[in-house]
């Protein structure tokens, strides 16, 4: 295999920031700071000004976002299935990390928190209050593989392929072949040419990547010290208040900085692991001891309807489905996944050296998506049989959006009671932490240009995130659910970094095999990508 000078393993330089460019630790940290000085001086001007721009993207661009979603998707799978995706990321023979590793890493990281948060809830909020692309009775069994289909479309195969299919080809050939750095602006330089790698535009670019992915990241961590907090106060009787969520907030921050700190070989890679066991522990005892049938009944007709409805699901617009249903369901979750899109990608890339884009690729966008089907279908599911069998009743904390609720309640109602209460609220928070510890790296590495940022910015962004979601919380989780609300605004420009890789991941894809000997060179090559 042919082997090329790239940059990848190279230290900082002397003459390195510290902290990595400038420009994208002022932007960045003073995003951080005007948001929280100005909900400070006027928390409900912020969470209009906010929400009205939440609305108007969601109206005006909802369509572009799942259009994005649906390209990368397609255009993805397109490639792997061509001769170009054995070439291998890295130009390393062999993958640095394990079969089992590498996936726990990708499912922990990508799926995270908020899968977790979702898995319980939506499934059973879908049953209770029938999603539009469906005219099945509400609450009744018809319902049931409907829920579960809307459920699968939200987290399913186009929401992890924007995450690190083409955009992570396009990253792994431009830094370790080129030499180009591990950046958002890389995304661009076919577009806009080298001039951007140096400049005050790519510290930019990066900067609103970064800050997308703040956003986006702030809010699971402020969401699970109020899950963990109502869990511990259900189960245990232990004060609910901001003191308890705070102590929360530190232990969790004392975890993912301390795994972001000693990196993906050790503390990133020991956390995935552990944490995949416990879901497989979890997962093997619902579908054990809990509606053993009608979980297997739901997810067969769930993932068919998932399947037939695919395209009525992905492209519905607010034309032919109620705006608010659009603006906080499909665009909403669509939205927050082209805002981790760059640095998801950034941190698919430097896990997958040595693999095949094809088993990047699929490993992404299909296995993940699979798995995270059979994951909602054990907890959303079970909820849903509990629901209709009169076990629980959900109908009002979800119709209230009370989703700490719902998985509190759904889990108290699985095999082993509190027990199992316990293993969630564990798994949700370690799955919390995988995001913490995966986004502070990532945001380092974009910082730094190299995949080796020190500790000291791994370190700086993990405590980052996690003052500015106590601050938030002691605001109101209110100004959490505001910040959220910013991603989809974020997603804006953050899309017009991922657009360019509809064309240059293939053009990347088939010059990474050109230069590794598994396809015959053109005379005129394709250009960069």
């Amino acid at each position: 295999m042919t082997q090329h000078n790239a940059t990848h393993s190279a230290a900082p330089t002397r003459r390195e920031h510290r902290l990595g460019d400038p420009v994208v630790l002022v932007l960045s940290v003073g995003f951080i700071l005007l948001f929280i000085a100005l909900s400070l001086y006027d928390v409900d001007w912020v969470a209009e000004g906010i929400g009205a721009g939440f609305a108007w993207t969601a109206a005006t661009l909802g369509s572009y976002f799942q259009l994005l979603l649906l390209l990368t998707f397609f255009i993805g799978i397109g490639v792997a299935l061509t001769p170009a995706a054995s070439a291998r990321i890295g130009n390393l023979a062999t993958p640095e990390i394990s079969t089992f590793k590498w996936l726990s890493i990708i499912m922990c990281t990508l799926l995270a928190g908020g899968g977790v948060f979702f898995a319980a809830g939506e499934p059973v909020y879908h049953f209770v209050v029938t999603p539009p692309a469906f005219d099945s009775e509400a609450g009744t069994v018809d319902a049931v593989a409907g829920a579960l289909a809307q459920s699968f479309m939200h987290w399913g195969f186009l929401a992890w392929a924007v995450l690190g299919s083409l955009t992570a080809v396009v990253l792994a050939h431009a830094h370790y072949d080129k030499g180009r750095p591990l950046q958002p602006r890389t995304l661009l330089t076919p577009i806009l040419g080298e001039r951007i790698i140096q400049g005050p535009v790519g510290g930019v670019i990066d900067a609103l990547c970064v800050i997308a992915v703040v956003a986006g990241t702030v809010g699971p961590i402020g969401f699970l010290a109020t899950q963990v907090s109502f869990g511990l106060h259900e189960l245990f009787g232990v004060s609910e208040g901001y003191g308890t969520q705070l102590a929360i907030l530190v232990a969790l921050a004392v975890v993912y900085v301390t795994s972001a700190v000693t990196g993906i070989h050790r503390g990133i890679q020991i956390l995935s692991r552990f944490n995949v066991f416990l879901a497989l522990a979890i997962a093997a005892v619902i579908f054990v001891f809990g509606p053993t049938l009608f979980l297997t009944n739901a997810f067969t007709q769930g993932f068919g309807t998932y399947l037939t409805s695919f395209f009525s699901m992905a492209t519905m617009t607010a034309e032919t489905a109620p705006a608010w249903w659009m603006q906080w369901w499909t665009v909403f979750f669509f939205a927050w996944f082209i805002g981790y899109g760059p640095l998801m990608a950034i941190f698919v890339a430097r896990i997958s050296r040595g693999r095949s884009i094809r088993q990047m690729i699929l490993a992404v966008a299909v296995m993940a998506p699979i798995a995270t089907t059979i994951w909602f279908t054990l907890l959303g599911g079970s909820g849903i049989h509990y629901q209709l069998t009169g076990v629980i009743d959900l109908t009002e904390a979800l119709n209230n959006f009370q989703f700490d609720v719902a998985t509190l309640t759904v889990a108290q109602a699985l095999p082993g009671g509190t027990l199992m209460a316990v293993a969630i609220l564990v798994l949700t928070t370690i799955f919390v932490a995988t995001t913490g510890d995966s986004m502070s790296y990532a945001i380092a590495v974009v910082g730094s240009g190299h995949d080796r940022p020190s500790s000291l910015i791994r370190a700086f962004w993990g405590i980052a995130m996690a003052i500015m979601a106590g601050i938030l919380l002691y605001m109101g989780a209110g100004q959490i659910s505001v910040l959220q609300q910013f991603i989809v605004i974020t997603a804006i420009p953050v899309s017009l970094v991922l657009l360019p890789s509809l064309w240059t991941g293939p053009q990347a894809a088939y010059a990474m095999a050109r230069e590794q000997g598994l396809l015959a060179r053109r005379s005129v090559e394709t250009p960069d990508a």
